[in-house]
């Protein structure tokens, strides 16, 4: 049996173990019963396609961690078709190559953290339908290969843990990460890398947090982004404080409709692999899975489908998610509007024609208010006019009783128009030395002039109309200046 078991190797029954033997090449011949290898810690740098010329159809466990390798051929694992386990971890790996795992469709867990990784090329994960532990901590790569883990054609669909800490990614597909499974979400790992501070960031391991998923509380105090230059390490989960970014603490949301809505709500398990869910309603009634008519129905991936929803089907709901392992529980708070979406829309609509239509009323009353004519200026305007016409002929030619209360008095008004011009002094004073009769012709004039029956003080005020002596611009001759006034106007 010295043939089949390799020089300088341990062999036990299907276990091959070559560790810490100082190889610097891989040996040549192996049992073909091996089912577990390992060739850890020594000093191999390459892996080569002819390491193993015949096919191991028993080994499902390589073991090739804390070496020097630096190149690995595309074709050294064509022989290992079942192989389920592969580690390289601890080595000097910078890049890996098109199609290098494709041939591994069974395999289910690769280790290559602690690495020199920059960059992947996607391919290498090519027709890996099995993978579903993918270790790639603690190496240089700068972008988040989203394409392993998105929610449609993801390259890694059985996928369950991608660790992608203490590498140097500084931004994260937040949005895209939503969308995913709580089952992928419970086991994407980045901590340990300088993230760029957000509050979508915050938002997202927040919730991560609130829902218990293993990446946010196994790791929660190495979870830090930087803010810049001057604040770096700052832990996300501290965000919310003011000191920071401020931003707004995440809470659960729940599920919003419309009545009359078709919805669907999925029973989001952080486990892959459970059997049983099982829906129960506000009013603790269990929602059948098979279809009797209702309007909710269990559908065959576990989620609850509520036909026609109404303001009686909100409130919290209950998934029981149940697996041989582990068991869990999930609430859903389904808020219902009482109205359809295309009802909101018309309500919108209507409150801007309503609002549309105050405001052009408002114009409508600040025009009638300040751009109407004014009545009062243009009385103005009238009464300047007819201060303007103070002679003898505009005071004859006058048929308004207002404005020309003479008309009473006949001829003798007609007598006193005739007086010659002379009766009356400079500036149109009175003359010490006139009549009587000539000074109560004088008032007369003078009165038409402060009568005016535009005037709205003269018609509207309770002060009594009183003479004015000599110095105020010859307007009154003397004391009795008021009987001559009443009896002309009589």
């Amino acid at each position: 049996m010295a043939l089949s078991c390799p020089k300088d190797c341990v062999c036990a029954s299907n276990i091959i173990s070559c560790s810490n033997a100082d190889l610097k090449g891989l040996p040549l011949h192996l049992p073909p019963y091996a089912a577990v290898l390992d060739l850890s810690h020594n000093n191999l740098t390459h892996v080569r396609a002819e390491w193993a010329p015949s096919r191991l159809l028993h080994l499902h466990s390589l073991l090739l961690n804390h070496n020097h390798l630096i190149f690995v051929s595309t074709e050294a694992f064509i022989n290992l078709p079942h192989l389920k386990y592969l580690d390289l971890s601890s080595n000097l790996i910078a890049f890996l190559g098109e199609n290098l795992f494709s041939k591994l469709k069974e395999l289910e867990v690769l280790l290559l953290y602690k690495n020199r990784l920059s960059r992947l090329d996607l391919t290498a994960f090519e027709e890996m339908a099995s993978l579903q532990k993918l270790y790639l901590s603690h190496n240089m790569i700068t972008r988040f290969p989203l394409e392993l883990v998105k929610k449609d054609g993801a390259l890694l669909p059985e996928l369950e843990l991608l660790d992608l800490s203490s590498n140097k990614i500084k931004t994260f597909p937040v949005d895209a990460l939503k969308d995913l499974p709580a089952w992928v979400k419970n086991g994407l790992y980045m901590h340990g890398n300088p993230l760029t501070c957000s509050c979508p960031l915050y938002n997202l391991f927040s919730h991560w947090q609130k829902r218990q998923l293993s990446s946010a509380v196994d790791f929660e105090e190495e979870l830090r982004c930087d803010i810049d230059q001057n604040r770096k390490g700052i832990r996300i989960l501290s965000l919310s404080n003011p000191e920071f970014m401020n931003c707004t603490k995440v809470m659960e949301q729940s599920f919003i409709a419309y009545r009359g809505d078709n919805v669907t709500i999925s029973c989001d398990t952080r486990q892959r692999g459970v059997t049983i869910r099982e829906w129960v309603t506000p009013r603790f009634e269990r929602v059948p899975q098979e279809n009797n008519n209702s309007s909710m129905l269990v559908l065959t991936n576990g989620s609850l489908q509520i036909s026609n929803i109404s303001m009686e089907d909100m409130g919290p709901y209950i998934c029981y998610a149940v697996s041989q392992v582990f068991n869990e529980t999930l609430y859903v708070h389904v808020t219902v509007h009482n109205f359809t979406q295309h009802g909101a829309s018309d309500t919108l609509n209507t409150a801007y024609t309503t609002l549309v239509g105050c405001i052009l009323s408002v114009i409508l009353v600040l025009i009638y208010l300040y751009l109407t004519p004014c009545r009062c200026c243009c009385r103005s305007s009238e009464k300047q006019a007819n201060q303007q016409e103070d002679s003898i002929n505009s005071s004859m030619l006058s048929t308004t009783p207002n404005h020309n209360a003479e008309v009473a008095g006949g001829k003798e008004v007609s007598k006193r128009h005739m007086t010659p011009s002379n009766a009356q002094g400079q500036n149109g004073k009175c003359k010490p030395n006139r009549s009587p009769k000539e000074a109560n012709k004088g008032a007369q004039k003078a009165e038409r002039k402060m009568s005016d029956p535009d005037s709205v003080s003269s018609v509207f005020s309770d002060t009594p109309i009183v003479g004015v002596s000599q110095s105020e611009g010859g307007r009154g001759c003397s004391k009795d200046k008021a009987g001559a006034e009443l009896v002309g106007l009589l």
